[in-house]
């Protein structure tokens, strides 16, 4: 689905992604790994559009990527929760679910059921400030509002970063059902190993902006993990 060749991006002088390749296959949980400072965010930033960059290929289910604009790569189907979730905090939880439907390609300007089937605790909450969350429930609004445009492809930053232990579980559940119910392709930056293995199909491991692995989940060994993974 989503398929990145020889990607180089640059923070001004700084060169942080070397000839990056990535492979996102459909209707799988792909993980991005690797130690802190190594491209991660900046991978995803990219592929959004948000970061410009150099040179390479980003193509999306048959798209050029490098040909379309930030505010139109929601369109095509992505939804993106960013690390720090970065929810509204004095909109209400419906208006910041609210907020993602403009990009839905069918029109709809109506939150789907599904997302309050995964979320009940949203729709008990639909008046609440998003501000007034806390930190797991801010985590089910980001996911929830990224949901709303019924994307083909969730990026999820770090969605377990700061979060207790109970929810965590339960985004590990919601990822693995979005794959298995509806086929959702998934690609997740994730550092916490054992959650990584539970909802991962697939791993990549980046250091120093250079894909150094990649590979099914049962391929991620020891050594690998030690060289790259472990602090």
């Amino acid at each position: 689905m989503l398929k990145i060749e020889k990607l180089n991006q640059y923070y001004g002088e700084s060169h942080t992604l070397w000839d990056l390749n990535l492979d996102v296959p459909a209707g799988q949980c792909t993980v991005l790994m690797g130690r802190n400072g190594v491209g991660k965010t900046t991978l995803l930033q990219s592929i959004m559009g948000l970061l410009a960059v150099k040179d390479g290929v980003m193509d999306f289910a048959g798209t050029d990527l490098m040909k379309v604009s930030a505010e139109k790569r929601a369109n095509l189907g992505i939804g993106y929760v960013p690390q720090g979730r970065q929810i509204f905090p004095m909109l209400s939880v419906e208006e910041n679910l609210q907020i993602g439907l403009p990009a839905r390609r069918d029109k709809v300007r109506k939150v789907p059921d599904f997302v309050y089937e995964l979320f009940p605790l949203l729709k008990e909450m639909l008046g609440r400030r998003g501000g007034d969350l806390s930190g797991g429930q801010q985590q089910q609004l980001a996911i929830g509002r990224a949901l709303v445009l019924d994307p083909k492809l969730l990026i999820l930053d770090e969605p377990t970063e700061g979060i207790q232990p109970n929810i965590v579980h339960e985004i590990g559940d919601i990822i693995r059902k979005l794959n298995s119910d509806i086929g959702l392709t998934v690609l997740l930056v994730e550092q916490k190993l054992p959650f990584a293995l539970r909802v991962g199909d697939r791993f990549a491991i980046l250091d120093r902006g250079r894909t150094m692995a990649s590979g099914a989940m049962a391929e991620l060994n020891d050594a690998l993990v030690k060289e790259y993974l472990t602090v």
